[in-house]
Order: structure tokens, then C-alpha cells, then sequence
């Protein structure tokens, strides 16, 4: 078993460190060829970027990356239904998820389709009420309320049922969720993820499709001439939904997905949007659009209506004008922090039966309570996953019935695991994807559930107690500038199947520490290396926690400190910073 990086094992957090493996010699060679610095080099070769993909990674362009929407099975038949109902000016139903995704390709079918001439109306389920995806009361409304065609975004792919009670009237599902099994009877159902689908875009998020239905069906209406006597809309206007939707539905940001990003962080910064401006004003957010503003501030927020509150809240603010923009992002931003508070009142519990589950030596963690609200269940079981390292499942229990969300960790396909017991008979309902998944049964199923879970994710209990933090390598304080903060931006945007790197800063010495925020769960400090000089840094989230305590206890122990360094921007001044995610003592220190 190779050294703990700086002898750190454990970690202040629990965790080991190690270092990110790499060929040393392909880095150099990328940064020569590149004439990039030798640090990007590494960065690089440490990310499985070879000479051959280099510039597509630091440059993702559509132009480059785009793929053929026809490549997806059912595409060429959604495509000229959208276009039929675009030139014959019908009304469209979209029938969205309640989530981020759905919110943003809801957003981008109602925007794409009434630009085309349609008249469109959106519908929402409620997650109490109605649960996930289309069900036969709210399909058969849409169609008596004279819907001639009905679009399911980012859900639909296993409602064979509810889709039955649109009768005659034609329906195209743009899914990406897991499907085992023949699709619905519906006309088009465009799913990367369908097993009889080899277009290799599996890894799009819902408004990733919707969007190359969009492109797809523009094609179609140019081939028709539908735009000789009318303005053809810009599609890559809308691509501010995608990223926003890809990196809040946690889809890896690789290849397609990170042009996506990319492109659509520059619209997004154009401020054309007024409910994502309201929102990022209402959340006082500063400084230049990231990944992580989109996961953090603007997510977070978005998702708040469909957990507690009016389910269609986050589609309505991405497609609001200026007058009613402000109004609803005020009101996301207030039902975001009651979220919070229902969250705080399921946290505790559900982590005290995890620590048992995982002291008793589960590989997957189920864990339940009567009247824990559905709508944090998933945020919750995030917090697990990332506190035990296992796959993890929250549940809220009423009248009989347990409903509850997953999140799991990378290798352990969860969505896969969620399907199968549902054809086992063991669920009521269930579905996802391999990091995430939701499912409702009876109470007295639980126990089978988690066994077959057991089962099916069986290398989880394989996993260590806590993932090592994997760094990218070691500097001083004094080489952490607002130059090399710039050289690593340049592998952003980072999330999912890019994470942005890691770096050490040995024997660092905390000269001044405070908490700050209007909670006081983040600290603020200022770092000197050995050689005097010094350096802004933050931890989120430290809370009571053991990094708080690192953080403000004697001043001039020196510390290994791990995290992330980033340019702050603020008032047209630019400095470096450090966040913070983990630390030790020095194992030399007094």
C-alpha cells in the first residue's frame, strides 16, 4: 500500500491522502507541445488527456463536439412531429419534472416550441400528490383541455400506463432516465439511455436532449423552407439552460457536456435571462459565473419549489419576464432557506441510523422515518453518501407507504439496482440513474429492499470508511498567485467526471481565523508559509466540525492544509484564494 501523501492518514475529516496517479513524462510532453505551464501539463495527464484531445478539453467547442441528434433512436420521428406542430401552430402540452432538469428542459421546449408558433402550456406534477412523472389524471386533462401533442421532459421513459390515457393524442417523451425494457407505445421516445439507443450520449442530461430535439427539429422546418418568411430563433441562446440543468443533474462534464457547459456559462453571463439574474441577486452571489455558482447558488434554489413548495416555481422563473422575475425568485430564495430548516429537522436521525447500519457493516445504507418530508429525502441522502462513502437511501414513511431518493457513489450503478427491484415486484415505483434514483413501497418492503440493494451494490462494501482526497499535487503558499490560479481555471468548467483539482499547502500557519456568515458555519483566514509570505483562504460548512477546530485552535502549529485554489474577482480586483476542504497537523508539530 503505497505512503499517505505528506503522511496524512487520517485526516482531519477522517480521510487519507493520496496522490492523483499520472505519467510525469506525458505531462511534460503536453505542456512543451502545448507551450502551456508544466503544471497545466500535469493537470492534464493526471485527467486521461492525451495530445490528441488536449485542445478540445481546453477549448470545447459545439463546432468540434457536436454529434448528429439522428444518431438517437426516435430523434427523426420527434423531429417532424415537433415541426408538424410548429407549422400547423398547435397546442403543446410539456409535461415536466420537478427538479433542475426538468425545470430547464421544460423551460427549453415551452421557449423552443411557442418561438416556432406553437401555443404551449407547461404542467408540473406535485411531488406529495401525484409523485414522479406523468400520471393518467394530469395526461388526460392536458389532452381534454385540447392538447394535440404532448412532450414528457426528463421523465416518461417507464410510464407506459399514464401515457396509455393520452389516447389518440400523439406524445414524445425526451428522457434520459435508466430503461429496462421495451419503451412506452408513444410515438417518439428519445432516450440515450434506452437499451436499444447506440448513439453513445448517455451521459446528456434531459435538457441536453431536449436541446438536440430542438437542433434535430430546426433542421427539419429549414429542409421545409419554414424559414424563408420568418426569423429562425437562436438556439444557442438557450444553451444557459443545458449548463445550468448538466451540472445540477451532476452528468459527467466530459466531452459533449463540457462544450455544453461552456458555451452556455458565456450566454448565462450576458445576463439576457432575467429569472436566472433576479435569482443570482436575490442570492447575492458576486464574482464570475462558475459550475459552482450554477450547483450551489442557482440550483439549490431552483429545486426548492419542487420540494416543498409550487412544483412548476423553477420553470416559471427561467422562462419570467422582468416584471415577474424578481417576485418568484424571492420567493425560491425564501422557500430554499425553509427547505434548509425541514432538511436540519431529518439530518440528525438519518445520520445516526447511517452510523449504525455502517458500523454494522452495510455495503448500502436504507435509512427511514415516519413523516420525513419527500422533498429533502435526496439532499439528505447526499449528505450520507459523502459522510460514510456508501451508496445511500433516505425514505420518508406515511400512511404505510415509504417514499424516498438515493444517491451512490461512482462504480455502483444505483438506478440499475432501483430498477431491478421494481420488476422484482419489491417497489411500487422506481427509477434513475447510476448516481441517483427515487422509488415509493410499502413499509413492511423495506427490509427486502435493502437486502436485494445488498445484493445488486455488493462491492460497496468494499469501499473505505471515507474516499481518499486525492491531490494534484503540492505548492507554497507563495506560488499560490492569482497567475497560476488562472493557469488551473483553465481545465473549468469542473464537476462531475472533472474535478477541479486538489492542491497541499504544507506546513501552513494559521495567523488569524474567525467565523463569518450570518450562521457562523464558515470560517475565514489568513495563511503564512515559512517563508513569510500569505495567503486569503475559506472553509464552508466547517460548522463545529474538525476543520473548525483545526482552523481556530493555537495559532503557529504548522498544518497541511488541502483545497482548491481559485482567482476571487470583486470589485474589479482580482486576488488569489484557497479554499479549504481538509487539513492535518503537521507530524512534526509541538
Amino acid at each position: 500500500m503505497p505512503e499517505a501523501a505528506l503522511g496524512v492518514a487520517p485526516s482531519a475529516t477522517g480521510r487519507n491522502w493520496a496522490w492523483r496517479q499520472g505519467d510525469e513524462r506525458a505531462g511534460l510532453m503536453l505542456a512543451q507541445r502545448l507551450e502551456l505551464p508544466e503544471l497545466v501539463g500535469r493537470l492534464l495527464a493526471g485527467r486521461g488527456v492525451c495530445a490528441d484531445t488536449a485542445a478540445h478539453y481546453l477549448t470545447p467547442t459545439l463546432r468540434a463536439l457536436m454529434p448528429d441528434p439522428h444518431s438517437m433512436r426516435d430523434m427523426e420521428a420527434a423531429a417532424h412531429r415537433l415541426a408538424d406542430a410548429a407549422r400547423r401552430g398547435e397546442t403543446v402540452a410539456v409535461f415536466a419534472d420537478y427538479d433542475v432538469d426538468g425545470a430547464c428542459s421544460g423551460a427549453l421546449m415551452v421557449e423552443g416550441l411557442s418561438r416556432l408558433g406553437c401555443t404551449v402550456r407547461h404542467y408540473v406534477p406535485d411531488r406529495l400528490r401525484e409523485g414522479y412523472g406523468p400520471n393518467p389524471t394530469a395526461i388526460a386533462a392536458l389532452c381534454a383541455a385540447g392538447a394535440t401533442l404532448i412532450v414528457c421532459v426528463d421523465c416518461g421513459i417507464a410510464a407506459h400506463e399514464a401515457l396509455a390515457a393520452a389516447g389518440s393524442v400523439d406524445v414524445v417523451v425526451l428522457d434520459h432516465h435508466k430503461c429496462e425494457g421495451a419503451p412506452p407505445p408513444v410515438l417518439a421516445a428519445v432516450n440515450p439511455n434506452r437499451l436499444d439507443c447506440d448513439s453513445g450520449l448517455g451521459q446528456l442530461c434531459a435538457a441536453g436532449v431536449a436541446f438536440l430535439a430542438l437542433v434535430a427539429t430546426h433542421r427539419v422546418l429549414r429542409q421545409q423552407g419554414f424559414f424563408a418568411a420568418r426569423a429562425e430563433p437562436d438556439l444557442m441562446a438557450a444553451l444557459d439552460l443545458v449548463a445550468l440543468a448538466s451540472v445540477c443533474d451532476v452528468v459527467p462534464l466530459t466531452g459533449l457536456n463540457r462544450a455544453l457547459v461552456t458555451q452556455g456559462l458565456k450566454v448565462m453571463a450576458r445576463g439576457a435571462r432575467p429569472g436566472i439574474g433576479a435569482l443570482l441577486a436575490v442570492a447575492a452571489a458576486r464574482g464570475e459565473l462558475s459550475a459552482m455558482t450554477l450547483g450551489f447558488t442557482l440550483g439549490p434554489r431552483i429545486n426548492a419549489g419542487g420540494r416543498i413548495a409550487e412544483p412548476d416555481l423553477g420553470l416559471r422563473l427561467l422562462l419570467a419576464d422582468a416584471d415577474e422575475a424578481r417576485a418568484i425568485a424571492e420567493r425560491l430564495d425564501a422557500v430554499n432557506r425553509r427547505r434548509q430548516e425541514v432538511e436540519a429537522g431529518v439530518l440528525d436521525d438519518a445520520l445516526a441510523q447511517g452510523a449504525a447500519q455502517f458500523a454494522a457493516g452495510h455495503g448500502v445504507l436504507l435509512v427511514a422515518g415516519a413523516g420525513w418530508h419527500p422533498g429533502v429525502v435526496g439532499i439528505v441522502a447526499a449528505r450520507l453518501k459523502e459522510k460514510f462513502n456508501r451508496p445511500a437511501l433516505v425514505a420518508g414513511m406515511s400512511d404505510g407507504v415509504a417514499k424516498g431518493s438515493g444517491r451512490s457513489v461512482a462504480g455502483h450503478d444505483l438506478g440499475a439496482a432501483v430498477i431491478y427491484a421494481r420488476a422484482k415486484g419489491l417497489l411500487l415505483t422506481g427509477g434513475g440513474h447510476a448516481m441517483a434514483a427515487g422509488f415509493s413501497c410499502a413499509e413492511g418492503a423495506l427490509p427486502a429492499f435493502h437486502a436485494l440493494l445488498e445484493e445488486r451494490l455488493e462491492g460497496a462494501r468494499a469501499l473505505p470508511a471515507a474516499g481518499a482526497l486525492v491531490l494534484d499535487g503540492a505548492m507554497t503558499i507563495r506560488a499560490a498567485t492569482v497567475e497560476m490560479a488562472g493557469h488551473v481555471d483553465r481545465l473549468a468548467p469542473f464537476g462531475a467526471g472533472n474535478d477541479e483539482p486538489v492542491f497541499a499547502l504544507p506546513r501552513a500557519r494559521v495567523v488569524k481565523a474567525d467565523r463569518v456568515g450570518a450562521s457562523g458555519s464558515t470560517v475565514s483566514a489568513w495563511l503564512e508559509g515559512e517563508d513569510g509570505a500569505r495567503l486569503k483562504a475559506v472553509c464552508f460548512r466547517a460548522k463545529d466540525g474538525p476543520l473548525a477546530a483545526l482552523l481556530l485552535g493555537p495559532r503557529g502549529v504548522p498544518l497541511h492544509l488541502a483545497g482548491h485554489l481559485r482567482a476571487d474577482r470583486w470589485n474589479d480586483r482580482v486576488t488569489a484564494g484557497f479554499q479549504i476542504v481538509d487539513g492535518a497537523t503537521a507530524r512534526d508539530a509541538p
